[in-house]
């Protein structure tokens, strides 16, 4: 056998695989994807008129439904995306942050989740505003600073979505870029490096339309985003703070105060994983009734 054959190459495992995939690039190539389209579509959002806005978008602007496919597109990988990226970085743990860098760093995903969760309000269809309810009802369960708190992010059934687009395009953005701007100094990402998924999110809103689900008199269950259903059902079973805001809070701890050794690691790990079990469990089943 000659050197330099195939079968002299070493074979790459499926974890090798995985860890060793630049998912931090391509998140953050999925984010600029939707800041840029962001940007197309907020030039034509009317707050005062929102699900109008948001519908009119695909006869108003020239390729109107391509931009709102590729904000919405863009905005669902770079969750998914941001998430392959730390369970890579917590799977593989070589490498060491300091405490605050970690605590920062972790904070990005549930900011991620919120900016993808106000972006579901913003449509003010069915989905967006069964979510925004849903949402300001959890955030006024909170003891002493609910209130305060729901005035602040959401305040729908006041406001409408004036404070949810304030946040959306600007609190929550300038927050996650605190978090993150350090790593990003560190780790730059280059577009030629991940065209796949510039392709593949591009192609996407071509060929699919981003949703748009019109309110439907006499629906017994409203599906809410696609991250936020197992929530939704086990809202069904619990009061709304423990449902809402202590068992998502469990997760968040665990997340942001993970050890880097020990058993107290593979204990917080274990927890981890017995939560996203159930989380998944509880959205299959809220998913069934939809």
């Amino acid at each position: 056998m000659t050197p330099g054959t195939d079968f002299d190459r070493p074979r790459r495992s499926p974890r090798h695989l995985f860890l060793t995939h630049p998912w931090g690039g391509s998140a953050l190539i999925s984010l600029y994807l939707s800041v840029l389209s962001g940007i197309v579509v907020a030039l034509q959002y009317n707050p005062a008129d929102p699900f109008y806005a948001t519908s009119a978008l695909e006869l108003v602007v020239p390729y109107g439904s391509f931009w709102r496919g590729l904000h919405y597109y863009s905005s669902q990988a770079f969750f998914l995306l941001l998430i392959c990226h730390f369970t890579a970085v917590v799977w593989d743990n070589t490498h060491y942050y300091s405490r605050m860098s970690w605590l920062r760093l972790s904070l990005s995903l549930p900011l991620a989740m919120l900016l993808l969760f106000t972006g579901y309000i913003l449509r003010d269809d069915a989905t967006g505003e069964a979510a925004g309810l849903i949402g300001e009802n959890i955030l006024r369960s909170i003891p002493l600073i609910g209130v305060w708190l729901n005035d602040l992010l959401l305040a729908v059934t006041t406001h409408g979505v004036l404070r949810v687009y304030a946040n959306h395009i600007a609190g929550l953005m300038v927050i996650g870029g605190i978090c993150v701007w350090p790593h990003l100094r560190r780790y730059p990402a280059r577009w030629r490096n991940h065209l796949v998924v510039v392709s593949c999110v591009a192609l996407l809103a071509v060929l699919t339309t981003a949703p748009l689900e019109p309110h439907h008199f006499g629906m017994l269950h409203i599906g809410g985003p696609w991250f936020f259903l197992g929530l939704q059902e086990i809202l069904r079973y619990m009061p709304t703070f423990w449902a809402g805001v202590a068992y998502p809070a469990l997760f968040v701890c665990l997340l942001l105060f993970l050890p880097h050794r020990g058993t107290a690691r593979k204990w917080c790990l274990l927890l981890t994983g017995t939560w996203l079990g159930l989380y998944a469990v509880l959205s299959f089943v809220s998913w069934t009734r939809i």
